[in-house]
């Protein structure tokens, strides 16, 4: 009887651990096994794999303009936002209302000197958006051409090295954009007044339930398009990174790398315009591992070949982003980061990329080289998205198609 007693008696104990443990730690998974996505499950090789391989579906089945769309939130991502996004409890970080909801938030927390700071400094990074923008484009041409067996009069084969030179100094802008903000970002978060940190702290960085549902404020006819949602980037990255970590700042999805094919169109284009539309999580994962299905042995292998020689490349690109996080952060105590150091490990990030970009690019038009009549059919029909935009994009924005010059400068 006292056995059966002690034991009862310690059953409880080990539940009302459990549950305090959870109320003691907001930041935990919620009991019901929520998953928490990490940078170790993003550059794993099943999440690369399925994530390449729904870039080739996006790529081998789309369009020169399809490759250029991209959110603007994929550049100068050091501040948290992406792993807030991703690990929401209230699983509505893929909703289209999730950034506006928080930016909101922030909005109706900020003084109007401090507003005003960040208006200024989207007035300044407008133009050198567009400019990433563009030049990106450059890089897809060329990507595109060797996809088609294009090659440019007078050029023998694609260039590996010209192709990660371009990525490196595509990465400046990236730099520039992003030590910038960190400035900028980090003395407003330096002024913060008391009032204001006890509002912050009422919104929960991993539970978007604690964000009031407000209306949208922010004066859209006193800037340029580029400007305004510069400054709705900026509003929700301040939280997050204010409220975040260096853990969180140095995360990346799965998809952050080799941006170039067009897969962001074929994920992202069905939510354009559509409030409280909720992007699938599962898609990219889904839809290439069906990818894979319809490709022989030998098709397969060139993918699992690129995903396994990647990983090198992967591991310092975490460091590095754990690096530059960590430099950045200083603003956020009216220290000054070195700038120097922040660029040259930026652009050495670009060199990972155009290398993984370029190793993409090349098994692709592999693949695509060799795909039979019925295997196309099939890809076409996976796609599962016949709007092919006549023009091209600037991020999510549609152009008319531009004169892309200089593309042949990556062939050799």
């Amino acid at each position: 009887m006292k056995l059966r007693l002690v034991a009862t008696l310690l059953l409880l104990f080990e539940i009302l651990s459990i549950r305090s443990s959870f109320a003691q730690d907001p930041n935990k998974p919620k009991p019901k096994g929520q998953k928490q996505y990490t940078i170790q499950q993003a550059s794993s090789e099943r999440a690369q794999l399925n994530t390449m391989a729904f870039n080739g579906l996006a790529f081998i089945t789309g369009s020169f303009g399809a490759d250029c769309f991209f959110p603007p939130g994929k550049v100068a991502d050091f501040f948290g936002f992406q792993y807030m996004r991703d690990n929401d409890k209230n699983e509505m970080g893929h909703n289209t209302d999730f950034l506006t909801r928080i930016a909101e938030n922030v909005l109706m927390i900020l003084s109007p000197e401090q507003l005003q700071q960040l208006k200024d400094l989207a007035n300044k990074q407008a133009p050198v958006y567009d400019a990433f923008a563009k030049k990106r484009m450059v890089l897809i041409r060329a990507f595109r051409d060797e996809l088609e067996g294009k090659i440019p009069a007078g050029k023998k084969e694609f260039s590996k090295e010209e192709v990660r030179k371009f990525c490196s100094e595509l990465y400046e802008l990236d730099a520039e954009l992003s030590y910038d903000r960190a400035m900028v970002e980090g003395k407003v978060i330096y002024s913060f007044t008391e009032s204001q940190k006890a509002a912050l702290a009422k919104l929960e960085f991993s539970n978007s339930s604690t964000w009031p549902d407000l209306p949208e404020t922010l004066d859209k006819k006193s800037m340029t398009h580029r400007a305004h949602v510069c400054v709705m980037t900026y509003l929700s990255e301040l939280f997050s990174w204010y409220a975040g970590s260096v853990d969180a700042d140095a995360y990346f999805c799965p998809e952050r790398h080799g941006t170039y094919f067009g897969g962001f169109y074929l994920k992202d284009f069905p939510a354009m315009g559509n409030h409280n539309y909720k992007i699938s999580t599962s898609l990219t994962g889904n839809k290439g591992n069906d990818f894979i299905q319809v490709l022989n042995h030998e098709q397969a292998e060139l993918l699992n070949t690129i995903v396994k020689d990647q990983e090198p490349l992967l591991k310092e690109i975490i460091q590095i982003r754990t690096d530059v996080a960590k430099e950045l952060r200083k603003a956020q105590a009216n220290e000054t980061p070195d700038k120097e150091k922040v660029f040259s490990m930026i652009k050495r990030y670009g060199e990972l990329d155009g290398e993984m970009s370029y190793n993409y690019a090349v098994c692709f038009a592999k693949i695509n080289n060799t795909l039979t009549a019925d295997q196309r059919n099939q890809l076409i029909k996976l796609r599962d998205l016949d709007i092919i935009p006549k023009g091209s994009y600037l991020f999510s924005d549609p152009i008319d198609m531009p004169e892309i010059k200089g593309a042949d400068l990556l062939f050799k």
